[in-house]
C-alpha cells in the first residue's frame, strides 16, 4: 500500500474504535486487511450520518443543506471510486478496500440515499415501506461486508448468500428501531409501520400503554425470525471470517433478548448490551469458550 493508503486506513481505523461500539468488537476477529477494510467502509457510512446531524439531533431549520452536503458526499464518492481522492481522508482507503475485496459502488451510494430519506418526515406507512427503508440503510452494509469476508460467488450459493445477507440488515435495522423508539419519536420520526399501530389500536409512540406492548412485540418477534433465518448466512463466509460475523450477528440478537427480557420497555431505558457480554461474545467465537 501507498502511504496516503496506509495513512488513511489508520484514519478509519481510529473512528472505527472510536464509535463503532457494537460493531468494532465483532471486528477485532479479523486479519489486518478485512479489518481494514471494513473499519474503511466504517468511517465512510459514520460520515454520512455525520453530515445529516443537524437534521437528526434537533429542529434544523434548514434541511436542504444537509441534503445538499450529502448530495456533495455523493459526487466525491464517484470521483474517489475513479481513483480521485480529494481531500477528505477516508477515500484512499476505501478505494482500496472497494478494489480489493470487489464491492459494488450501488451499495455505497444506496448508503447515502438511505441517510438522505431520514432528512424528510419520516412516517413509514406500511412494512413494505420500512423493509426498503431498512434495505438502503442497513441492508446495503451486510452485502458489502460479506465482499469483505468472502463468499461463494457460484451460484447458487452467491445468491443465497446474498439474501441472507439482506434479511440480516433488516434484522440489525429493526433492532435499532426497537431500541430507539423513544429517542425517533421526539425527533418526529415514526419508523413502525402506521398499518402496525392501527393493527393494534395504538395512537401514538410517546406514552406507554400495554397496546403499544404488544405491538412492540409484534415487532420483535418480526426482528426474531428475520434473525434466525439470516443465521445460515455465517458458514456461507469464508472460514476464517465466521467467528466475526457469528459475533456480530450474536451481539445484535443479545440486545434484542435485552429489549425482549424487559418486555418491550423502551421509552424508560436506552438497551444495551454492556462490554463484558460482548467481550464473552467475542471469546466463544474465537475460542469456543467465555462467560454467558
Amino acid at each position: 500500500m501507498t502511504p496516503a493508503v496506509t495513512e488513511s486506513y489508520a484514519w478509519c481505523t481510529r473512528v472505527a474504535r472510536a464509535r463503532a461500539r457494537n460493531f468494532y468488537y465483532s471486528f477485532l476477529l479479523l486479519d489486518r486487511p478485512r479489518r481494514n477494510a471494513i473499519c474503511a467502509v466504517y468511517a465512510f457510512m459514520r460520515h454520512c450520518d455525520d453530515l445529516s446531524d443537524d437534521q437528526s439531533h434537533g429542529l434544523n431549520s434548514q434541511p436542504q443543506a444537509s441534503k445538499e452536503a450529502l448530495e456533495s458526499w455523493s459526487h466525491a464518492l464517484a470521483a474517489a471510486l475513479d481513483g480521485r481522492f480529494g481531500d477528505h481522508p477516508v477515500w484512499p482507503a476505501l478505494h482500496d478496500a472497494v478494489t480489493r475485496y470487489r464491492i459494488p459502488a450501488a451499495y455505497l451510494h444506496a448508503m447515502i440515499g438511505g441517510v438522505l430519506a431520514d432528512l424528510d418526515t419520516v412516517h413509514m406507512r406500511t412494512f413494505e415501506e420500512l423493509y426498503s427503508y431498512c434495505y438502503r440503510v442497513a441492508s446495503v452494509v451486510g452485502l458489502t461486508i460479506i465482499h469483505i469476508f468472502g463468499f461463494d460467488q457460484s451460484e447458487p450459493r452467491r445468491s443465497r448468500a446474498l439474501a441472507l445477507a439482506e434479511k440480516c440488515g433488516v434484522a440489525f435495522q429493526l433492532t435499532n428501531i426497537l431500541r430507539d423508539v423513544a429517542e425517533d419519536s421526539a425527533l418526529g420520526r415514526q419508523y413502525l409501520p402506521q398499518e402496525d399501530l392501527d393493527r393494534f389500536g395504538v395512537t401514538g409512540l410517546e406514552a406507554d400503554s400495554p397496546a403499544l406492548r404488544r405491538l412492540l412485540a409484534f415487532e420483535g418477534a418480526r426482528a426474531r425470525a428475520y434473525f434466525d433465518d439470516a443465521l445460515p448466512l455465517v458458514e456461507l463466509v469464508d472460514p476464517d471470517a465466521r467467528a466475526s460475523l457469528g459475533a456480530l450477528i450474536e451481539i445484535y440478537r443479545r440486545l434484542l433478548g435485552r429489549i425482549e427480557k424487559a418486555g418491550f420497555d423502551v421509552l424508560a431505558t436506552r438497551h444495551r448490551v454492556p462490554t463484558w457480554e460482548k467481550i464473552g461474545i467475542l471469546l466463544r467465537a474465537r475460542f469456543g469458550f467465555g462467560p454467558n
